[in-house]
């Protein structure tokens, strides 16, 4: 009886922290997901943690409002002002940076629109308005669409007009049909290289620092939502700002290029 009870005790002590799978719903971007990250990314926080992270792949307006209905335990997510916003209206205990990377202008490798030449991102906008070439918008309240809307705004244009399309679509979605009509595009840069229909259309503008695009880990305040699993959200967000963590996203690459910079700061 005793020998049976050492046993018992000693394969407790050898289940991995897999085969203690606990499922903690977590929304993220369209972005995000079309990366390829997750694929990397939650295999490891399974193996490490036993959390299996479910994931509901929406834009960053709808994660937003999952996040204050309680719908799910935490988000990630890319659009620094609502993201605050959200936090100051207690629907998160706190916002933490995880990784970064940058917006950048698809669009036909002719360029008709000469983007390609402008200086900075809104001169390259300015010039799609211009020439009435083919632009097709996110349209759906995500970090994508928020982030054009304000080019747009800081262009001096309000884009409207037969040559704009707003699809109300994620990201895969949305470069398929920029594909498919041969048209301008912003996408995240990650999404863009893990692209697999690109047709005739090529990455024609970046650099300009306003296209810099920081994703951030929100758990949902358990105060106003005590169903929440906000121990697991803790356990998660020090994965995510681990070691490890650092080198499976640094490390992620695409057609030899790095998608993602982690670049989480030590909690205070």
């Amino acid at each position: 009886m005793f020998k049976h009870l050492i046993s018992a005790a000693l394969a407790a002590l050898l289940i991995t922290p897999a085969a203690r799978a606990e499922d903690l719903k977590m929304a993220v971007t369209t972005s995000f997901h079309n990366s390829g990250l997750a694929d990397v990314l939650l295999p490891a926080i399974k193996d490490d943690t036993g959390i299996d992270v479910q994931l509901l792949v929406v834009g960053t307006g709808q994660a937003l409002r999952l996040g204050a209905a309680g719908d799910v335990d935490a988000i990630l997510v890319h659009a620094k002002a609502a993201e605050e916003a959200f936090v100051a209206e207690g629907n998160a205990t706190h916002r933490r940076e995880i990784m970064y990377n940058d917006f950048v202008i698809v669009g036909p490798s002719a360029d008709p629109a000469g983007t390609a030449d402008a200086d900075k991102a809104t001169t390259a906008l300015g010039a799609i308005a211009a020439a009435k070439a083919p632009f097709v918008s996110r349209g759906d309240d995500s970090g994508t669409h928020k982030k054009e809307l304000s080019l747009w705004a800081a262009a001096g244009v309000t884009p409207e007009g037969q040559w704009y399309r707003a699809v109300g679509a994620g990201m895969g979605a949305a470069l398929n049909t920029a594909s498919g009509m041969n048209a301008y595009i912003l996408a995240d840069r990650a999404s863009w290289l893990n692209f697999g229909n690109k047709g005739d259309l090529a990455l024609l503008f970046a650099g300009d620092p306003v296209l810099f695009n920081q994703y951030a880990y929100l758990p949902v305040n358990p105060a106003k939502h005590p169903h929440v699993k906000a121990e697991l959200a803790v356990e998660l967000e020090e994965w995510l700002t681990s070691p490890r963590a650092a080198t499976l996203i640094d490390g992620y690459r695409v057609a030899g290029e790095q998608l993602f910079t982690f670049n989480a700061q030590a909690a205070d």
